[in-house]
């Protein structure tokens, strides 16, 4: 596949109603018709979008890979727009276990894989290890060409993930979220901090609105260039981002010229004292 020099790209950021499957679809379809453009090549989803974030009613609305209704609307928006999908996050079941999981959709509506959740939150009341299983495999997908690194959420805070996914080849990162309000400073810091470490162009697409309880989700999904600049940010009460990424020649010569992971070390000590 011929590598694209820019990726257009569609963020969706709804507020889930909690369990409401139908209503979370609508509100996803509304938001892109409000947003989508002819030359759209990708669309990204939040995490648990059709859900909403509530690990105690994940298993309820777990669904099966085979016969799913979310991927069956996700497929759908693909083909409609001509576009790329990656669909955010939902639970599905797979056996006896259930998984928070990244669906990847190319622009024929075709399901080529699925990345799952490999560090789950269970910290201030939120259980999610307690009701699904971590995953242990990373996905890196191609999008035109473009070479892209998929996490969810809590990933953000293991920049492992991100080092193995550039060590692999990618130029763009994404992480699909449902993250608090409150810890806005964690999610500014983290999101920049993996492109600049990576030198990667970076997506991320949260959820906002309320959750339950008082409880709320900060919004604020946003693009970082490779080199830590914003391309683009919206606040809590939009509905959708849209941003042209650039893969031009910029990026490379900039890795070109600092090639950091060239003084990566094959192993690090630590001395105790």
């Amino acid at each position: 596949m011929e590598k694209k020099e820019i990726l257009n790209v569609l963020g969706v950021q709804i507020e889930s109603v909690l369990g409401d499957k139908k209503e979370n679809y609508k509100r996803v379809a509304n938001a892109i018709s409000q947003g989508i453009r002819e030359n759209t090549d990708l669309i990204v989803l939040p995490e648990v979008w059709n859900c909403g974030w509530s690990p105690d009613i994940f298993q309820n609305v777990a669904e099966d890979l085979e016969c799913s209704e979310t991927i069956d609307f996700l497929k759908n928006i693909a083909i409609e727009n001509n576009c790329f999908v990656v669909g955010g996050s939902f639970i599905t079941k797979v056996g006896n276990f259930y998984y928070n999981t990244c669906p990847f959709i190319n622009d024929k509506g075709i399901l080529v894989d699925c990345y799952n959740k490999s560090h789950l939150y269970s910290y201030y009341g939120c259980k999610e290890s307690s009701y699904i299983k971590a995953g242990r495999e990373l996905i890196l997908v191609d999008i035109k060409g473009i070479k892209a690194g998929l996490t969810i959420c809590y990933d953000i805070r293991f920049p492992e993930i991100y080092r193995a996914y550039r060590l692999k080849g990618a130029d763009l990162l994404i992480n699909v979220a449902a993250w608090g309000k409150g810890k806005e400073i964690p999610w500014q810091t983290l999101t920049s901090a993996r492109a600049i470490e990576n030198q990667c162009n970076f997506i991320a697409i949260n959820q906002t609105g309320l959750i339950k309880n008082n409880s709320y989700n900060l919004g604020l999904s946003r693009v970082i260039n490779y080199d830590g600049t914003l391309n683009c940010e919206i606040d809590e009460t939009k509905n959708y981002l849209y941003a042209t990424i650039k893969f031009d020649n910029d990026m490379y010569d900039f890795r070109n010229k600092c090639t950091i992971l060239k003084d990566i070390l094959p192993k690090y000590e630590v001395k105790q004292i």
